[in-house]
């Protein structure tokens, strides 16, 4: 039985967080069609925000996983 191929698509935006710490992660975060930035925040159901090709203190291209309980703003870079 031949095992059939998953397709999951991907629709990256860039964002910059800030932390309730101060600090800001520049990076790109992955949103289901149709959906919007701030639904990461509401409709997500999972404690962390996964943000991938990070940018944060001398830090590049990293994936962070992010609490969202500490996280204070999110800005699109559309």
């Amino acid at each position: 039985m031949a095992e059939q191929e998953k397709t999951y698509e991907t629709d990256y935006r860039i964002v910059s967080i800030k932390t309730i710490d101060g600090s800001t992660v520049q990076g790109k975060v992955n949103i289901a069609p149709n959906q919007r930035v701030s639904d990461l925040l509401s409709l997500n159901k999972g404690p962390f925000l996964t943000v991938v090709d990070a940018s944060f203190q001398e830090s590049k291209g990293k994936t962070l996983f992010i609490n969202k309980a500490h996280i204070v703003w999110i800005e699109p870079e559309d």
